[in-house]
Formats: C-alpha cells, structure tokens, sequence
C-alpha cells in the first residue's frame, strides 16, 4: 500500500473511552499521529475529526475502522460515505471487526469494492427493514392500547385554581400578565399559552 494509512475513532460522548479502539489501530500499525478521533453521535457525518479526515485523504491512503458502526449509524449515509471514499477519494477502507469489508482485497480493487459494496447494501435493506418492523410494530402496540381503552399521550395538565376569573380579568385589562403570573404561580410562557387556547 502507497498511501498512508489513516485510523478513525467515533465514540458518542466526553464520558466515553477510546482506548479499546486505539489500542487496536495502533496494534494494526498505524500511527498516533494519524488517527483522527470524534466525541460525538453517530447519527450524520456532520463531525469535525471525520470532515478533517476527508480533506486529509488522498488517492490510495487508507482509512481503518474497528467496526462499521464506528463511521456511522445511518446505512444511508454510510453507503454515501462509503461511495465518496472509495470511489471519489479513490481511497480503502479496513473495518478490522468484518474482514469482507476490506476494498484492498483484490489488487485491482474491484473485487474488493464489489464485495464490501454487496455487504453494505445488504446491511443497509437490514437494518431498513428494522427500522420498518419496529415502526409497524409501534403502530400495532399504539392501536391495541387504544383498543383497550389506554388512553395515550400526556396528561393534560389542570389549570389552576380561580384560572377562569384571572383570564377574564386579563382580556378586560383589569389585570396585567405580571400580576396573573404572580397570583396564578405559573411561568409567563405557560400563561401566554393557556390564554391562546382558552
């Protein structure tokens, strides 16, 4: 391999360790200095460290991965992210933890990018296809509950005492929101929104 070898860490949070992860991708040989690290969520690859990486990336370098939920959570944006690496960036990638995905696997490449592209796409319908049960599966829970007679939502929360004759008193400005706030105990926002629904 030509290029330099670059490693990625991803976790979700400051109270979260990297070490099981570094230790692996300095034991793989990469070197520290090369190692970009995000303390943040997996949700979307809006992240300082990995927009960092990807200016960083030239042809034939090579970014390493300890698993695929490292890059991501979303399989739609990973296959995106996958597709500018590979074929944009003209870069690999090693995810150490599933070694079919690996796009150094043929000398050409292609083998390798045909096989990892074919692993994504079926970990995309999976985990899609996931995504559609458990939303089926809610809206099932949702109408049995409701069959059942479960009421659902938040509880709507009571006005307060002596609520009606303050409210009237506001409309016919005999009374100012400061001193309804102070009368009723509530925020000056709760107050704003109950008199907009009464």
């Amino acid at each position: 391999m030509s290029g330099t070898v670059y490693g990625y860490i991803r976790v979700s949070s400051k109270d979260q360790h990297t070490d099981r992860q570094r230790t692996a991708l300095l034991e793989y040989g990469i070197l520290s200095h090369c190692i970009f690290t995000d303390w943040q969520s997996g949700k979307d690859f809006n992240r300082p460290q990995y927009k960092k990486l990807l200016r960083t990336l030239k042809p034939e370098d090579c970014i390493v991965i300890t698993s695929l939920d490292r890059l991501g959570r979303n399989y739609e944006e990973i296959l995106e992210q996958w597709n500018l690496i590979t074929h944009t960036k003209k870069a690999d990638i090693i995810v150490l933890d599933m070694p079919l995905l690996d796009t150094r696997t043929s000398r050409d490449n292609l083998t390798g990018w045909f096989i990892a592209d074919i692993i994504l796409q079926i970990l995309s319908y999976v985990a899609e296809t996931e995504r559609h049960n458990i939303r089926k599966r809610q809206a099932e829970g949702i109408a049995a509950a409701r069959a059942r007679g479960v009421k659902l939502g938040r509880p709507r929360k009571t006005l307060p005492e002596h609520f009606e004759e303050i409210a009237k008193l506001i409309r016919e400005r005999k009374l100012s929101y400061r001193e309804a706030v102070a009368k009723l105990n509530v925020s000056p926002s709760w107050l704003y929104c109950a008199m907009k629904t009464k």
